[in-house]
């Protein structure tokens, strides 16, 4: 498990407080084994209740909007995705003892998928194309702008910060080369688009090498698509890619803003999480170095 506080304003979480929520506030549920599971999850904690159910509660104030953008949304799109999505079954309302909102939902099988050990990464990346291109596909009429579907320039600044940061521990300036490619490529200009907007191994399930679930909707939105090509490099080898990008159906400005949010989100975790979070941390490492040896 990763460390347990990442966030100056993180709260303290652990089993006996999450039981007491769930039994002022679930009565029916009190009394049913609750452990915390691993996870490399910097937003929130998640508790194994009974066989058949999870705790979600968020880690910091920051993260409280996306567990009520995640319930609003996530009934909307996940019927009809060919990947199995969480199902709320419970919404813990603010109180004494936490002083935010949380939820119940029921529990999915699988495991996350190992960059570098996928069982099969051609099929996962069928599947990965085959859940983007779905998710594209739903009534974008009404959804609200994802904060990870605007243009890719908006991440500049934060980008560049981080990247002083980690002078001495990358190679900066082959980041900054491959970022500056990135910005040059042309924005997107057609309808807005559902975007998942954080498609990393942390957030998807498999179950014999096949996606199973994806789950936390707390970045989905509309927009730019393209984020959600992060996949590519986040998760599999280069020698699928390809693979991935055909079945999506991405031209060369499409997957250049991909590889750049891919290398952005990277970038800007790396520095943050390079102590309290290190599989983070190494997925981080791991996507620059995949970017920097495709652009070189």
């Amino acid at each position: 498990m990763c460390a347990l506080r990442m966030h100056e304003d993180e709260v303290a979480l652990d089993v006996s407080l999450v039981g007491r929520l769930v039994t002022e506030q679930f009565p029916r549920w009190a009394g049913q084994p609750l452990r915390r599971l691993e996870s490399s999850g910097t937003e929130n904690a998640m508790f194994r209740l009974g066989e058949d159910k999870v705790v979600r509660l968020p880690r910091h104030p920051r993260a409280v909007d996306a567990i009520t953008h995640e319930l609003r949304w996530l009934p909307r799109l996940g019927p009809g995705l060919p990947a199995a999505s969480p199902e709320p079954l419970g919404q813990g309302e603010p109180g004494e003892a936490f002083p935010w909102p949380w939820s119940v939902y029921g529990w999915l099988d699988g495991r996350n998928p190992v960059p570098g050990a996928l069982e099969e990464p051609e099929r996962l990346a069928e599947d990965l194309a085959a859940y983007v291109r779905a998710l594209r596909r739903k009534d974008a009429s009404q959804g609200p702008l994802g904060y990870r579907g605007v243009p890719l320039a908006t991440r500049d600044s934060f980008l560049r910060e981080a990247l002083a940061q980690l002078a001495g521990r990358v190679d900066t300036a082959a980041v900054a080369k491959a970022w500056e490619e990135a910005l040059r490529a042309p924005e997107y200009t057609g309808p807005p688009v559902w975007a998942h907007g954080d498609l990393m191994a942390g957030n998807l399930l498999v179950t014999g090498g096949r996606l199973s679930a994806v789950i936390d909707f707390g970045t989905v939105g509309v927009g730019d698509p393209a984020v959600d090509l992060i996949s590519a490099w986040c998760v599999l080898p280069a020698e699928v890619r390809g693979v991935f990008r055909e079945a999506v159906g991405a031209g060369e400005a499409e997957w250049a803003r991909g590889r750049g949010w891919a290398l952005s989100i990277a970038v800007i975790a790396l520095p943050y999480y390079w102590e309290t979070n290190p599989p983070v941390a190494e997925n981080s490492r791991h996507v620059i170095a995949e970017i920097l040896a495709e652009t070189a």
